[in-house]
C-alpha cells in the first residue's frame, strides 16, 4: 500500500470497497450521521464502522468535516471568482503561499490555461473586495488577476455520487 494523502495533494491509494464508498455517500449527505446509524444503512456494527471512518480519514479519503454557512448572514454578501496569471519563471508555490495568509480566500485552484490559479474570496462589501485584489497584485510573482463577481449562487458544495466503479470488492 503507499502512503497516505498528505499536505502536498498527493491523492490516497487505500483500496475503497463498496462499503466506504457506501459510508462516504452518507457522510457527504450528512457528516453529523452517529456510527450507529452509519452501521443500521449499511449493515454492519458500530465499531466497524468507526473503525472503517478511522482509516478513510487517517488515509486522508476523507478530509474534513465542516459546517456549511450561508456567507451572506454572516456578513460575506460578495462572492468573486479571481483568475491569477503568474510571471514566467515564478513557482506557483511561491505564489499560493502568501495568498493562504489572505483569509477571504475560501479556495485556490491551480489551473491548466491561460491563467495559473482560480481563487474563490467572499467579502462584504466591493471597497473589501477591491482592496483585496490590490493585495493579491502585489504577491511576488502575480503578474495581473481578473475577476469575476458572483450576482448569486445557485447552489454549491453539491456532493457527487461516489463511483461504484472505482471501488475494490
Amino acid at each position: 500500500m503507499q502512503p497516505a494523502a498528505t499536505r502536498r495533494g498527493r491523492l490516497s491509494s487505500i483500496p475503497v470497497d463498496r462499503i466506504d464508498l457506501a459510508l462516504i455517500e452518507l457522510l457527504r449527505g450528512n457528516a453529523r450521521l452517529s456510527f450507529a446509524e452509519l452501521a443500521r444503512q449499511v449493515g454492519l456494527s458500530a465499531p466497524s464502522v468507526h473503525e472503517r471512518v478511522a482509516k478513510l480519514e487517517s488515509s486522508g479519503v476523507l478530509k474534513a468535516y465542516r459546517a456549511d454557512v450561508d456567507p451572506v448572514s454572516i456578513g460575506l454578501g460578495v462572492t468573486a471568482l479571481i483568475g491569477v496569471s503568474q510571471v514566467s519563471g515564478h513557482e506557483v508555490e511561491d505564489i499560493t503561499a502568501p495568498l493562504r495568509e489572505l483569509v477571504e480566500i475560501e479556495s485556490c485552484y491551480y489551473l491548466a490555461g491561460a491563467e495559473s490559479l482560480q481563487l474563490l474570496a467572499r467579502v462584504g462589501t466591493i471597497a473589501e473586495l477591491e482592496q483585496l485584489i490590490g493585495r493579491i497584485n502585489r504577491v511576488p510573482g502575480v503578474a495581473s488577476t481578473r475577476t469575476v463577481i458572483a450576482l448569486s449562487t445557485k447552489w454549491e458544495h453539491r456532493p457527487q455520487p461516489t463511483r461504484g466503479a472505482a471501488a475494490t470488492e
